[in-house]
């Protein structure tokens, strides 16, 4: 310090230091997904109306392998018309039941759907529970081309014992990734082989059905509960199934000659032979498998909905954005 008459003179001190601030991108499209039952679309419905309350115009994308099948939207759960009312949702109910359908058919048809929203301006939510659907509308997939329908016609009158036998004798690699009951997987494996395309890895790890490099800057929300909690809703979810009459829509496209592929849906043959309490328990089995998956997702943000409202939780992913 100087002197100024026998006075220390404090030096001048230098400037603050600007604060700087990192920007950080908001995200093009927003993904909300969980296991079946959870609540996805009134979490969605509730954020879509918060988004509108700002001047947005969001627009909801399914990403459910099932929700697509029109003629089966009890079952799968899908949007009911006071929710569509609420939010706009799209490719829901847009395939024939008796049609086959393949996530490489729904990536191009997402893409499509995402990229026109942005187009226009609209925030695109993309809402579900098939982790190969999330991934075919978020990411660029990379799919195994269609066989002829003759190749797999040599399969499909075989048992799931004898197709994985026979998968095993062949590929042994990758028939040890295929439970021997899972005759989509066996037939698709073994159609592969004789079309001389490699069948697809085995390997049930997130990172063979997810990617953090995104066609769009993307916010990813898991949403996650308690089992037991979630178990409760599985159970009440069914009963109202059942009240709304999903055994007459299922029998509706048992008779129509529902595909293979529409007949994968959760409860669809359990309904079919009267048997409530194995569609309870594939059901939250299956509920189970994406629950640990998704706490497993890099890059994903857990919101825990246990005892919460759509509300809350939609308040949360909103600051998130």
């Amino acid at each position: 310090m100087g002197r100024v008459g026998g006075r220390r003179r404090p030096r001048s001190r230098p400037a603050a230091a600007a604060t700087i601030l990192a920007v950080v991108p908001r995200p093009a499209v927003i993904a909300v997904f969980g296991p079946t039952g959870v609540g996805k679309t009134a979490v969605a419905v509730a954020l879509a109306e918060r988004l509108r309350a700002r001047g947005e115009d969001p627009v909801a994308i399914s990403a459910d392998a099932l929700q697509v099948y029109e003629g089966l939207e009890i079952l799968t759960g899908a949007a009911g018309p006071d929710e569509r009312a609420r939010l706009e949702h799209r490719l829901v109910g847009f395939v024939p039941v008796t049609q086959t359908y393949s996530a490489g058919a729904y990536a191009q048809r997402a893409h499509a759907e995402i990229d026109a929203a942005l187009t226009d301006g609209r925030t695109p939510i993309v809402v579900g529970g098939t982790g190969l659907y999330l991934r075919a509308a978020l990411a660029d997939l990379d799919l195994r081309p269609p066989v002829p329908a003759g190749v797999r016609a040599r399969w499909t009158g075989h048992a799931p014992q004898s197709l994985h036998a026979t998968l095993q004798r062949r590929a042994p690699a990758v028939a040890a990734g295929i439970a021997p009951t899972d005759r989509h997987r066996l037939i698709r494996a073994l159609e592969l082989l004789d079309a001389g395309e490699p069948p697809p890895p085995p390997s049930r790890a997130p990172s063979q059905l997810w990617t953090t490099a995104t066609r769009h800057p993307t916010l990813l929300a898991a949403l996650i509960m308690d089992r037991d909690a979630l178990a409760a809703r599985i159970d009440a979810r069914i009963d109202a199934m059942l009240a709304a009459g999903v055994r007459q829509e299922v029998e509706r496209a048992d008779a129509a000659g529902a595909s293979h592929t529409a007949r994968a849906a959760l409860g669809f043959t359990e309904l079919l032979h009267g048997d409530i309490e194995a569609m309870r328990t594939r059901t939250r089995r299956y509920a189970k498998r994406q629950l640990t998956w998704l706490r497993k997702l890099p890059g994903a943000h857990l919101i825990d909905v246990t005892h919460r409202t759509p509300q809350d939780a939609a308040a949360e992913l909103d600051g998130m954005i």
